[in-house]
């Protein structure tokens, strides 16, 4: 028997977010009943183990239903939060191994009922697409450059690759209809985890919408999407859509799925030199469930 937390990460005004079924003690669970936890949810999935390490206090993995992921943002998010709520968390700074590397957990525990949560992830990096693969990008999600920005497809990664896509407007943003296994033949070709269209909202109060098709997760879109969110960021601070500076950015994202959510990002320099970000949002909580593995 297995206890799973269910918990929604990046809430709007108490709505929407993304699913996350947490395991807080899952050290004696194989990969194969990981993966069965993120099969039965149909969700991302984080799993909580003791650090062998001295330099860090957890191990977290993440799963989706047809395969294991070096890193996802909502789930560390809503697994901190978890370990905080249970008030196991040996001090408000947290270290936490994964598999594309440490991450720092940042937890304010003010309110005692709804703990703060915000994770720390390293500098973005950005890069154009070449014409032949935005070319790609548009005919896979039946675009053209007339529906686009005048600023470039790009890469973009913090801890996956994820390839940002300027739309003109909210509106044609959330009128897209994606196609999963084009969506996955592209990505591949492109060296990307998933496509994240993403519009202005309002320039002026750092608020932009996005949506997230992910290559291969066993979905077609993603609610909320903190390291596409995160690497968006990076993107917006390039093509200059933000000012260099640590005010908050927020991202909305799952309109289209009648789940809206909000996604926060603190951009951190040094001096005028970008060094990362931290990235945050509210949880709420679900009822918790057992589960025979």
């Amino acid at each position: 028997m297995t206890d799973v937390e269910l918990v929604n990460v990046f809430t709007h005004l108490g709505q929407g977010g993304n699913p996350c079924p947490v395991v807080v003690d899952a050290s004696k669970l194989s990969a194969a009943e990981m993966q069965s936890v993120a099969q039965q949810f149909g969700h991302e999935s984080g799993f909580v183990l003791p650090s062998p390490r001295l330099d860090a206090d957890y191990v977290f993995r993440f799963w989706v239903p047809r395969h294991e992921m070096e890193m996802c943002g909502h789930a560390t998010i809503g697994a901190l939060w978890a370990l905080a709520i249970k008030g196991r968390l040996p001090a408000e700074q947290v270290r936490i191994e994964t598999r594309s590397g440490t991450v720092t957990g940042y937890v304010d525990h003010a309110d005692s009922a709804d703990p703060s949560v915000e994770i720390s992830q390293p500098v973005g990096k950005v890069v154009d697409l070449s014409r032949a693969d935005e070319e790609d990008v548009l005919s896979t999600l039946k675009l053209s450059r007339r529906d686009l920005l005048d600023l470039p497809i790009q890469n973009a990664v913090t801890s996956r690759v994820k390839t940002l896509i300027p739309v003109k407007g909210v509106r044609e943003l959330n009128a897209m209809v994606p196609n999963p296994s084009a969506i996955e033949a592209c990505c591949e070709r492109i060296g990307s985890t998933g496509l994240y269209p993403y519009a202005i909202d309002h320039q002026g109060e750092r608020r932009f919408e996005a949506r997230q098709f992910p290559k291969s997760s066993g979905y077609p879109e993603d609610a909320a999407t903190g390291i596409a969110a995160a690497a968006l960021s990076f993107g917006l601070l390039k093509n200059e859509l933000v000012e260099p500076s640590s005010a908050r950015i927020t991202i909305m994202q799952g309109r289209a799925m009648g789940a809206l959510s909000e996604i926060r990002v603190r951009l951190g320099f040094a001096g005028e030199r970008p060094v990362g970000c931290l990235l945050g949002g509210s949880v709420t909580r679900a009822e918790p469930r057992v589960l025979q593995l």
